[in-house]
């Protein structure tokens, strides 16, 4: 579900699919939106909101990139079709960057104000804008000088990761535990919104599978499975980068049954259908809670 009109690419001298390495290659953006939006066709995964249309936007080049890329991509997909626009109602940014303030850091606070300012005018468009929380096991309520953009931007809505360790070891009666935080997710009450599941690899390797022909690779069933490349390959990953679209694609199905909705309103939507997890009420780990797709209306 492909929007290929409205796509674009901000980076220049390359389209919106072109990136390092060949078609068969790793593609972060094509894991990405497999999580969210992989059609019901009954080939491989299934997406978390099958029907969402895709629109595919280029701000990052062999997993970099400048904030003028990002910050355009945001306005891009902010503005409506008539003005131009990608005409978005949901972005996922599945990226980020801790930036040190102060300190001879000349520009971080501009660079910081100036990625505000863009979601401020996605929220003002009533876009919602689902941000992964970073992987730097970091506790984004203490980090003293260090920012985490854009998860600690404002108007962002941040997802923290969460993994089972050990799902396959004794398959099919192997590790539940879902909603345990993810090793590597960043946390803190002040950015966190929901947690959503972004898989783990702190299995130890010797781990013995039951699954055949993956005796020695059991850790790999702990990962987010998604079709992530070009020529139709699914792999296994990890990271707050596969948190972040599922929630987005929680969030696509309540704006699918509710038409022009508010991005305050969206926002507010998926945090009262998620589960309470972690310590009552609002959790350092998982926010408001872990989203439910099945409660999202």
């Amino acid at each position: 579900n492909l929007d290929v009109a409205r796509s674009a690419s901000f980076v220049p001298g390359f389209t919106f699919d072109q990136d390092t390495g060949g078609p068969a290659a790793f593609r972060h953006a094509c894991h990405v939106a497999g999580i969210i939006a992989a059609a019901d066709n009954g080939t491989g995964t299934i997406g978390v909101a099958p029907r969402a249309t895709i629109i595919a936007i280029k701000a990052l080049h062999g997993g970099s990139g400048t904030f003028g890329a990002v910050i355009q991509s945001i306005l891009y997909a902010s503005d409506p079709i008539a003005e131009g626009g990608a005409g978005a109602d949901i972005i996922n940014l599945s990226l980020g960057a801790a930036i040190a303030m102060g300190g001879g850091n000349t520009g971080a606070a501009a660079l910081v104000a100036a990625l505000n300012r863009a979601m401020a005018y996605a929220n003002a468009n009533d876009v919602l804008v689902v941000c992964s929380a970073g992987g730097n096991a970091a506790d984004l309520d203490h980090t003293g000088s260090v920012v985490h953009v854009p998860s600690q931007s404002g108007n962002a809505l941040a997802v923290s990761a969460t993994a089972p360790v050990g799902f396959a070891v004794g398959w099919p009666n192997g590790a539940t535990n879902f909603r345990d935080p993810a090793s590597y997710t960043n946390y803190g009450r002040s950015a966190i919104w929901v947690s959503a599941p972004g898989g783990d690899s702190v299995l130890p390797g010797g781990a013995t599978c039951t699954i055949p022909p993956v005796s020695t690779l059991c850790w790999l069933f702990d990962l987010i499975l998604s079709p992530g490349s070009q020529s139709g390959g699914y792999f296994f990953a990890g990271g707050t980068s596969m948190a972040a679209p599922h929630a987005a694609g929680v969030a696509a199905l309540i704006r699918q049954q509710h038409p022009g909705i508010s991005a305050g309103d969206l926002k507010n939507k998926l945090k009262n259908s998620a589960d309470d997890e972690g310590e009552p009420g609002h959790d350092p780990y998982h926010g408001h809670g872990f989203v439910n797709a099945r409660l999202a209306r």
